[in-house]
């Protein structure tokens, strides 16, 4: 079971596609309305688990500073703007599609910042701090932007989003952290590490594919009726992702070594999208499910545009340097 779970973990690129089809099969199958009701379980099974993961305390070593202060400026001074200007080109007059794109734009950082990064051979140490710095800024201050950005457009009651935000992310991350505290005393991080941290990915992978599933399932009767909505969503997400990467590719090379460039680059361009997802189910009421569908489709821009990068990293930035080789022993010995 664990090893399946893993296996969808590490092809994402193909299991977020094949759980919106069926979704959107299902959707059409009949009224899966009460599927609501699974939104917050499935909302924890995919937040909690990759909190037992985090490294929280490596927040608070130095060496990347520079990195950490370019990131956050483009995840909080550059992007939401970035998205929520390009969302007025395109949905102006659709409220809550422009809520959701701006939702995918606010909440940076994922467990799979740091896995791309690892993959592309970057700063790891560095996309952890990335990470849960980018996650608590931008679970604060998503209501603020979305209040001062849609507040006159979209009906929003900011204790409610505030919490579903506690609901959602810090409580997960309290329990999360205690589970893992609780976890390395009993069987040690060597074990910790090894054998137990492993495995809870691999459930958050579940809580992602459920949330996609139910986001497509209630609006398939709506693509039906509007097929060309999916191609509207697209572009836009398209051109956000497209920009991102961009800009933070040009930041990269021109201000950070090699490493903190690229933790830099997925640091800004992965976003917390199942949290964004959940916030638009949990705290919009039913025109969220309009927001939902636009967070669900940069799910597959984001994994495939992700997959694509780490293949032309070393193009980008040069070959990763090779491990320094350990000293031979001393001579006439």
């Amino acid at each position: 079971m664990w090893n399946l779970l893993q296996q969808v973990s590490k092809n994402l690129v193909v299991a977020i596609p094949a759980a919106m089809i069926l979704g959107f099969l299902a959707g059409l199958a009949g009224d899966m309305g009460w599927l609501k009701s699974l939104i917050v379980p499935f909302t924890f099974l995919m937040v909690y688990p990759m909190m037992v993961t985090l490294k929280i305390r490596e927040v608070f070593s130095g060496g990347d500073v520079r990195a950490q202060v370019i990131t956050q400026l483009v995840n909080f001074a550059v992007v939401p703007f970035l998205t929520y200007g390009i969302g007025l080109v395109f949905f102006r007059d659709q409220p809550y599609l422009l809520l959701g794109l701006l939702l995918a734009g606010l909440v940076p950082t994922s467990g799979m910042t740091i896995s791309w990064t690892g993959f592309a051979k970057g700063n790891v140490a560095a996309a952890v701090k990335m990470t849960v710095i980018g996650l608590t800024l931008g679970s604060l201050l998503t209501p603020i932007y979305v209040q001062v950005l849609l507040g006159a457009r979209v009906a929003m009651d900011m204790g409610a989003v505030f919490g579903q935000i506690v609901l959602i992310v810090f409580l997960p991350m309290a329990l999360g952290y205690a589970t893992q505290r609780f976890l390395v005393g009993r069987y040690g991080k060597e074990m910790f590490a090894r054998r137990i941290g492993p495995r809870f990915p691999a459930l958050s992978t579940l809580g992602v594919l459920g949330i996609v599933f139910i986001a497509l399932a209630l609006k398939a009767q709506t693509i039906v009726a509007a097929p060309a909505l999916l191609v509207q969503i697209l572009v836009p997400l398209v051109l956000i992702y497209a920009a991102n990467f961009t800009l933070s590719t040009l930041l990269g090379r021109t201000l950070l070594p090699r490493g903190d460039a690229i933790a830099m680059v997925y640091g800004t361009v992965m976003r917390n999208l199942s949290i964004a997802l959940a916030v638009a189910i949990n705290a919009f009421g039913a025109r969220g499910s309009d927001a939902a569908l636009v967070v669900a489709l940069a799910y597959i821009i984001q994994v495939q545009s992700a997959a694509w990068y780490v293949r032309l990293t070393e193009r980008l930035f040069g070959p990763a340097p090779a491990p320094a080789e350990s000293p031979g022993p001393p001579a006439g010995r």
